[in-house]
């Protein structure tokens, strides 16, 4: 088996990776702020981070991930107080929201998703560590401040430049820009609008909440120690939030945070270029209303490496449905054959290891898939060529699952009944806009039949469709 190698944010390089104890990586990832619906970006991040268990677990490793739900901050606040509800009100519906989104891009449970809300004495506890350790203070206002000058490491993940730190300028809000470098706030002071929304808590400095960065360093290292294996999230988190977490964590302990630091390239959209027969999709339950896929999402942003950004352009979910078709017609394919020839087990040895090499070599998810479609080029060959082989055929078989395990795109199979009364539905209601002359809405039906795989041919006895 291959080394496995991951690139760390930390040092700037490809590295060997493996769990400090060579048996469970213990991996801590930022989740989402449950304000609002995470969007398609954000689970490009989580779908990297999905990839990354799975092939850790390719590896002979078990994974204990843990992923925090931030439930209380500015926004959340804001929106609280703008609804007249309490934090809890704002944050329920959509930390369920959450978990609908991530089953439907099969994203596995991670092992925990511990809430900020629910770890406010071991944020506190952090707290007085670090004032007790002389690098965090207490201001007028009762609001306590990590002091950036008294940690010498400060903007080693990031690499900030010294020169741009400004010792002793204070930063209180959640969400402030990336060119500031100030001590930033750990445990902030309680406003009227905290109270009344049910964000504040007793402190030994009075009443308030919890700072941005603090719960993430409580929590992982509630969950996983104060030194683990393994830090991920989007690229924007390098600085300040990891940043701040790396100096708070180790403030207090002493002890090195997380040995290896991984983030994931950002989400472009082309916006107004997306294809209507699309649209403009910014979350999944736009995906899932436009019949996409999660498979098709998934597929979609597995053809870039995590670090490289992805633009998600007019004809990129429709070249992923093509894809994903493909994979599902192989899968029934490999179910329904009977027998295999030799090459179709040289074929599946040859695909495993490509495979492996990818995604050992920093989880090159483009090269994995390239290793998956050539393995169905191949196989498809060898299944026309006929074949007695059955353990040339289970070999494929192996191999299929093997791969699909990690990148999970083979697509839910719906009866034929059933998909054929939605596309006669479908197209009696295209038929009836045409004959109303509303083209917009043909197009609309034309385009959900698409979406789904389905081809159709206007013809002088009516329209036939066909699966593409």
């Amino acid at each position: 088996m291959p080394e496995f190698r991951l690139y760390n944010t930390l040092t700037r390089r490809v590295e060997p990776f493996a769990p400090v104890d060579g048996q469970t990586v213990r991996m801590y990832t930022c989740g989402p702020t449950v304000y609002n619906a995470a969007h398609l970006g954000n689970f490009r991040t989580f779908l990297f981070e999905d990839l990354l268990r799975r092939t850790f677990r390719l590896a002979g490793w078990s994974v204990e991930q843990i992923m925090n739900l931030t439930d209380v901050d500015d926004k959340i606040i804001r929106k609280a107080q703008a609804n007249g509800q309490n934090i809890l009100e704002v944050t329920e519906p959509y930390t369920e929201l959450f978990h609908k989104d991530r089953r439907y891009l099969r994203i596995e449970d991670a092992e925990g998703y511990p809430k900020a809300t629910e770890h406010i004495p071991e944020m506190i506890a952090l707290v007085e560590r670090l004032v007790a350790n002389g690098v965090a203070y207490v201001a007028d206002d009762g609001s306590v401040y990590f002091a950036i000058d008294k940690f010498a490491d400060y903007g080693k993940l990031s690499q900030l430049d010294k020169r741009e730190v400004k010792s002793g300028a204070r930063v209180a809000q959640d969400e402030y820009a990336k060119e500031n470098a100030q001590d930033f706030a750990l445990w902030k002071s309680a406003k009227p609008e905290d109270e009344a929304t049910g964000a504040a808590w007793d402190s030994p400095w009075g009443r308030g909440r919890p700072g941005w960065h603090l719960e993430c360093s409580a929590m992982a290292m509630k969950y996983l120690g104060e030194t683990f294996d393994l830090h991920a999230g989007g690229i924007d988190l390098i600085f300040p939030h990891h940043e701040d977490e790396i100096a708070q964590s180790e403030a207090a302990t002493g002890k090195q945070f997380a040995r290896c630091w991984c983030h994931g390239e950002f989400l472009l959209t082309d916006g107004a270029k997306m294809a209507k027969r699309v649209g403009n999709v910014a979350n999944v339950v736009e995906l899932r209303e436009q019949g996409i896929s999660g498979t098709v999402y998934r597929h979609f942003v597995f053809n870039a490496h995590y670090r490289k950004q992805l633009n998600l352009g007019e004809d990129s979910l429709e070249q992923s449905r093509a894809a994903v078709n493909r994979i599902g017609a192989f899968a029934r394919r490999l179910t329904e054959a009977t027998g295999g020839t030799p090459a179709l087990a040289d074929a599946a040895t040859r695909a495993e290891k490509a495979f492996l090499e990818a995604l050992f070599d920093d989880l090159n998810a483009p090269e994995a898939m390239a290793a998956l479609f050539t393995f169905i080029t191949e196989a498809n060959r060898e299944l026309d060529a006929g074949g007695s082989d059955h353990g040339a055929l289970e070999r494929a078989r192996a191999a299929f699952r093997f791969m699909d395990a990690v990148l999970d795109l083979v697509p839910e199979q719906e009866s034929d009944g059933e998909l054929a009364a939605w596309v006669e539905e479908r197209l009696a209601a295209r038929k009836a806009a045409r004959e109303r002359r509303d083209f917009a809405a043909a197009d609309a039906a034309r385009a959900e039949l698409t979406a789904r795989g389905i081809l159709i041919e206007d013809g002088p006895d009516g329209t036939r469709w066909r699966r593409g």
